[in-house]
């Protein structure tokens, strides 16, 4: 019987098969990566925050799509981790697409707020508990999810602040989380394609 960690196992291993389906985790981590990459971009202002509209498109078929999709191959596959994780992110981003369409028009700017900041709470929330898992799967994927909660929880201080200093942080918490998404993408797919670990994601 295959144990909890092989089971649980969100980075490609060389060779690794589940049920004749490719491993969907570093489509999963890619397009968690680009559109937390567009949108922290603009939360660090290094582009003016006029453009932050732009991301609805990655929000929705990248971010929202690709990872809600990646996440029902891992419930196939039989990852409880990978299939929580990527099928709620997924949900994150189409959310955060419904949400930049719809945002009440009669509500006041500080109950707006408020409320974005109460929504982004609830990802920390998320991210943090997601976290005591993340300890099981790979040093690569624990060190995503402690930089998302960080990044969920400044944004969630600023919304409630209304602390463009705290946007910022962020911004910038959120590129590195990004960064290490994109990291475990790349050793996911090259490591399966190579059959060796050529990128090292520190398995637990």
């Amino acid at each position: 019987m295959a144990s909890i960690k092989q089971r649980d196992e969100v980075v490609s291993t060389p060779g690794a098969q589940g049920a004749g389906i490719a491993d969907p985790a570093p489509l999963g981590l890619a397009a968690f990566a680009g559109t937390t990459f567009f949108l922290s971009v603009v939360n660090t202002n290094m582009v003016g925050a006029s453009v932050g509209t732009v991301v609805l498109g990655l929000a929705l078929f990248y971010g929202g799509l690709g990872q809600l999709l990646a996440g029902m191959w891992e419930f196939v596959r039989g990852n409880t981790f990978g299939a929580l994780a990527f099928s709620s992110f997924g949900a994150f981003w189409l959310s955060y697409w419904y949400l930049l369409n719809h945002l009440p028009a009669a509500a006041s700017a500080n109950d707006l707020h408020h409320g974005l900041g109460l929504y982004l709470l609830v990802w920390a929330i998320f991210t943090g508990y997601m976290i005591i898992a993340a300890t099981r799967v790979s040093g690569v994927v624990l060190t995503v999810f402690v930089f998302l909660f960080l990044t969920f929880l400044a944004l969630a201080i600023a919304e409630f602040a209304t602390s463009t200093t705290w946007t910022k942080i962020g911004g910038w918490l959120g590129l590195i989380t990004s960064a290490a998404a994109w990291y475990g993408s790349l050793a996911g797919v090259t490591n399966a394609t190579a059959r060796r670990v050529v990128f090292p994601t520190l398995p637990r």
